[in-house]
């Protein structure tokens, strides 16, 4: 794969596939902020390289629906703030008034194009689309990795008609990120998992049971785990359906001497909404009018202790319903165990992300991925099609 630092950028008109799915209403929110500030280092590495960005990015709706509220066009004051280039708004993505706007861009400044799913042809991935898009750059830079599993125009159509294509920063990062921790990861690698769902992550557990030295399983999708081991779990909520797949799950574990670390304690209460009804109790005990909704105290000792010694560690999910104050400790404690671990530290996910970001510790961790459903791909031993495309 192929980086910015490879290719000749000066004069050229470069296409950046970014990932700007911001808010709705027409106004940044925090979250957009971080997008907005990661795509900054490539747009600026471009002009500072003589290039001239023409920025893409979807924002929310199903495509062919143009809908005001999911403009882009909230994006582009904060992008001339961050990057110290004029961005200019294009009202469309394709058309003679784009043409029209890239032929007289100067150098140093750039243009952001209107939401690509306006269009019906991105999501279809229609060829005609991707060439339409195709015609306004003669290099095509990926920058959004969270999208990079999608199949659409942007994403692998269009770099099939750009004989010049590469990685931008924030995907150059996030894939080193991916060899240092699983490609080629010190050990021990200690894997920890939490969220809601078995069913979710069931192929990246398999795929880790190949990799990992040690796996932690928190949040509700321990509630199957623990289950599986014949404790009653009360209200909480579970997979039954896939108790089956644990057990062999386990085998698997055993056979290849992973370590499998689960809940010995549990936050319980009537729901996750109450309020003040919190208590810790023993796994074995749990009432049965009652959910598990967080790890105890003794479980997250026991999850620090298992990360002590650990080299790499990878962690994607809370590891409990951590919105309600009550059951957050459980979260808030692996991160502050990780924040201070020397361990090489990535983690994954939208929840835990904001989580780390709330504690103030982003610092703490050698990286945060963005790539929601494209880091879990990568977890599951899976290619994405947006990065394959470039080495073609």
């Amino acid at each position: 794969m192929k980086y910015l630092k490879d290719l000749n950028l000066g004069g050229k008109h470069i296409l950046v596939r970014a990932d700007l799915n911001i808010s709705t209403n027409n106004s940044l929110q925090p979250g957009d902020e971080v997008r907005l500030k990661q795509l900054a280092p490539t747009l600026k590495a471009i002009v500072e390289a003589g290039g001239k960005p023409i920025i893409m990015g979807h924002c929310a709706p199903p495509s062919g629906k143009v809908n005001p509220e999911n403009s882009l066009r909230p994006c582009v004051k904060r992008l001339a703030e961050l990057t110290k280039i004029d961005v200019q708004f294009a009202p469309d993505c394709v058309g003679p008034i784009v043409t029209e706007m890239v032929k007289n861009l100067e150098p140093g400044r750039a243009i952001l194009l209107e939401n690509l799913r306006f269009h019906p042809g991105e999501e279809s991935n229609d060829p005609q689309f991707a060439q339409a898009l195709a015609t306004l750059g003669q290099v095509y830079v990926n920058d959004a990795f969270s999208a990079s599993h999608l199949r659409h125009a942007s994403i692998v159509g269009l770099p099939a008609y750009c004989k010049e294509k590469c990685a931008g920063l924030l995907v150059q990062a996030e894939m080193a990120a991916y060899e240092k921790t699983l490609l080629k990861p010190k050990k021990p690698l200690c894997v920890v998992m939490g969220g809601a769902k078995v069913s979710t992550k069931f192929l990246i557990l398999n795929n880790i049971a190949a990799l990992a030295d040690k796996l932690i399983i928190g949040g509700a999708m321990a509630n199957t785990f623990l289950a599986a081991q014949g404790i009653q779990m009360g209200r909480s909520l579970y997979e039954k359906e896939l108790i089956p797949k644990v057990l062999e799950l386990f085998a698997v574990l055993a056979r290849r001497g992973v370590q499998l670390y689960l809940p010995v304690d549990a936050m319980v209460g009537p729901s996750s909404a109450a309020k003040g009804l919190g208590r810790a109790v023993p796994v074995q005990e749990l009432p049965a009018d009652m959910m598990a909704l967080d790890i105890g105290p003794a479980t997250s000792l026991l999850f620090r202790e298992a990360i002590q010694n650990a080299e790499t560690v990878i962690w994607s999910g809370p590891m409990g319903a951590f919105e309600n104050e009550e059951y957050a400790k459980g979260t808030t404690d692996m991160i502050e165990t990780l924040a201070s671990a020397h361990a090489v530290t990535l983690v994954g996910g939208g929840e835990t992300n904001s989580a780390i970001q709330q504690m103030q510790l982003g610092h703490k961790f050698s990286h945060l991925s963005v790539g929601g459903r494209s880091f879990l791909q990568l977890m599951e031993g899976k290619s994405l099609p947006g990065l394959v495309m470039l080495d073609k």
